[in-house]
């Protein structure tokens, strides 16, 4: 049966160079409210603004934007607010049905391939294990598959592009608590998903990591804890503050990874950054806030910010790992009341 591997097609690091990133207008009143999906939005468009990183003239230095608006009302407000950007051709407008803005894991995953070939890949998607259940989601990755006009390939793995970080090299990282919880491909074992994964993804070797944060609604998404910054070197975050709720499950995961090596044989060196902390929602819950769940642009890597003390040090060490990029801090707490933060929003097309 062909697959992505088998005809030389691998999902690359996100450090590699983008063609484009795809976004989706957050526009779900009834999920947000009225409040919530105005501060949401102002927080997306400083995101699509980072990435883009348009001249005086409005056309973009960084990515250019595919842009998946639902209705007419919601295309005019887009337009009105990057009107630069859509003269300049930075921004295209794509017509969908979604439920939600989340496009890492609703999206196929892009590959390239031989001679410079791209392709896509796309998975089953249930919902975050059918706890979120929304008109459009499900069929989101084959409609984008098709406006991408690339080859495509149809996995039956139930997956989410948010469980899985690559480096480019043949190295995939997961989590046991999302690919592994019997509401997403109950009865395969770890060997049957590290063959499925690698077949799917061009890889090679699968490095498996435990839990993720608390009240993570996606069972513990691998791009809230680590993500790899370069060939043999992956982030992860230290405890910050006497109360920070992760601190033991953030502790294992730094322990893990330090015994891990990538698919060339590496030790894998491993660097840790300051959590947020406790971020809790306003009665008083703890929200999965995540500095690692950062976008990394052609010429930004854009980190999400919670308003604590620890934002500045957490952006700060992550310029240092990136040092031929633009690291900024933007606000994410809007967008973290529904779920998520930058990284989770985001899709980006392999150049």
């Amino acid at each position: 049966m062909s697959t992505p591997k088998r005809e030389g097609f691998h999902q690359p690091a996100e450090w590699a160079p983008h063609a484009a990133v795809w976004l989706a207008w957050p526009s779900h009143g009834d999920l947000w409210g009225e409040e919530g999906l105005a501060e949401a939005q102002t927080e997306f468009l400083a995101l699509l603004l980072a990435i883009t990183d348009p001249d005086e003239d409005g056309a973009p230095r960084g990515e250019h934007i595919e842009l998946l608006l639902r209705t007419d009302d919601d295309e005019r407000l887009a337009r009105e607010k990057l009107s630069a950007l859509f003269r300049s051709g930075g921004v295209r407008a794509r017509r969908a049905l979604y439920g939600d803005i989340w496009l890492r894991d609703t999206l196929p995953i892009f590959l390239t391939g031989p001679d410079g070939a791209t392709a896509s890949v796309r998975f089953r998607f249930n919902g975050w294990g059918t706890k979120y259940l929304l008109p459009g989601d499900a069929e989101l990755a084959a409609v984008v598959a098709g406006l991408s006009e690339q080859k495509s390939y149809t996995r039956s793995l139930v997956l989410e592009g948010g469980s899985v970080e690559v480096d480019g090299e043949g190295t995939i990282l997961t989590t046991r608590q999302c690919l592994r919880n019997p509401n997403r491909n109950p009865g395969m074992s770890e060997e049957a998903l590290s063959a499925e994964l690698c077949e799917a993804l061009g890889g090679e070797k699968v490095l498996w990591l435990g839990d993720g944060l608390e009240n993570d609604h996606t069972d513990g998404h691998i791009d809230t804890i680590a993500r790899f910054v370069a060939p043999g070197r992956v982030v992860c975050m230290a405890a910050s503050g006497d109360d920070d709720p992760n601190r033991e499950v953030l502790e294992r995961i730094a322990r893990d990874l330090a015994g891990m090596q990538d698919a060339r044989g590496r030790a894998l060196d491993v660097v840790r950054i300051p959590s947020p902390g406790r971020v809790a929602d306003e009665d008083g819950v703890v929200m999965p806030a995540s500095y690692v769940n950062f976008y990394i642009g052609n010429r930004v890597v854009v980190v999400p910010t919670y308003d604590t003390p620890f934002d500045a040090p957490a952006v700060a060490a992550l310029a240092k790992l990136f040092p031929q990029h633009r690291v900024v801090g933007l606000p994410a707490l809007a967008i973290l009341e529904g779920g998520g933060a930058f990284h989770c929003i985001t899709q980006q097309v392999p150049r």
